[in-house]
């Protein structure tokens, strides 16, 4: 990161946002409609929940399907004007496959 790559930066940042999309919890939405203003609860926190915890297997998976969709996108690029951005985008797939592979961060 303090090479400054791009293509590392953006990776992660999508990857980190995906994550975090992950651990949120689903909105009841039954109960959200329900409730009229006085039965709202008040107060701050009072809607707080706790986020899911991944597990390391869906860590994995959702990084894997990051790393799946850049390729894919970077394989339907095939116009000459979108090869600078099908190599953005096989360069954000190779991060995060490295980072899988373990052998350490970019």
């Amino acid at each position: 990161m303090r090479a400054r790559d791009k293509a590392a930066v953006s990776a992660l940042r999508a990857t980190l946002a995906a994550l975090d999309n992950a651990e949120a919890v689903p909105v009841d939405e039954a109960g959200v409609r329900g409730l009229v203003l006085e039965q709202s609860p008040v107060g701050a926190g009072a809607t707080e929940v706790a986020r899911r915890e991944l597990s390391e297997c869906e860590v994995v998976e959702i990084v894997r399907a990051e790393a799946a969709e850049r390729t894919a996108a970077a394989a339907g690029l095939t116009a000459p004007a979108h090869a600078d951005r099908a190599a953005r985008l096989h360069a954000e797939a190779d991060v995060l496959f490295r980072l899988l592979d373990g052998r350490g961060t970019p």
